[in-house]
């Protein structure tokens, strides 16, 4: 299963990135005369209700989509690394302060506070990547404080904070490797998270603005006439459903790698 869940999230990025050199159809240009043409050999997966081709759409909506998942889930990953293993680290007022910030994001639910950053701002994808990193480190860094503390308490960090080691380096030294397995899981479960948290924002009409598009637009344009073009939806759906479900795979395979070395 972890192989195959690769393999289609590799077919994904590579339909994304590079399928617009090989399908040349422009992803913007309006068609009168071809309006929600169902799938065919001149439309492979079909037409929407301005004409335009879903297959060419889904290509460029996935370099979006795709940009927003991984630059979202990078940096909340980051944050809740930093913040995570200094609370587990430097403990006291630190610690303390940590608690403090994590409960006051977590008062708020997650996707109402998106909605309430994002009603504020004009959407784009740097913009979505802020917004969704800044609502989305508290879990990676819960999880890297909890094993932080576990790490602190053994007797060779004892012993390089005796010998007054820079709290830098022993930070990046010592930290960083038995924290990255922790890191990769929380990353990969946040890129299908973005996917999704840009999805929902599209599909309310608040993610990104036309004439840039994402699977979520895509996914929302077909929404009036789901009973008439069932693919306008569908397909783009349907790729946000083939990212997360890989990609949720992925980590429980380094989720069950992790559990195992522990074990060991």
């Amino acid at each position: 299963m972890p192989k195959f869940s690769v393999f289609v999230l590799v077919c994904v990025v590579l339909f994304s990135f590079f399928g617009a050199y090989i399908y040349s159809v422009d992803a913007y240009t309006l068609d009168s005369s071809a309006i929600l043409f169902p799938p065919s050999f001149e439309h492979f997966l079909g037409t929407d209700r301005l004409g335009r081709d879903i297959l060419a759409r889904l290509i460029e909506g996935g370099k979006v989509s795709l940009i927003i998942g991984v630059g979202s889930a990078f940096i909340a990953s980051v944050i809740g690394l930093v913040l995570g293993s200094m609370a587990g680290y430097f403990r006291g007022r630190v610690d303390k302060g940590f608690i403090i910030l994590v409960d006051l994001f977590l008062t708020f639910p997650t996707f109402f506070l998106l909605l309430a950053l994002v009603s504020y701002v004009n959407a784009s994808s740097w913009v979505l990547i802020v917004i969704i990193s800044i609502t989305g480190w508290m879990t990676t860094a819960r999880l890297i404080r909890a094993e932080s503390f576990g790490i602190t308490s053994q007797p060779y960090i004892k012993i390089l904070n005796i010998a007054k080691i820079s709290r830098l380096k022993i930070l990046f030294k010592y930290y960083a490797p038995l924290l990255a397995p922790i890191y990769f899981v929380s990353f990969t479960f946040g890129v299908g998270g973005a996917i999704l948290a840009e999805s929902g924002l599209s599909f309310l009409g608040l993610g990104i603005v036309a004439p840039q598009m994402s699977w979520g637009t895509i996914l929302s344009s077909g929404k009036d006439v789901v009973e008439i073009a069932w693919w306008v939806s569908f397909f783009p759906g349907f790729m946000i459903f083939l990212v997360t479900f890989a990609l949720i795979n992925i980590s429980n395979y380094l989720q069950q790698l992790t559990n195992k070395k522990e074990i060991q």
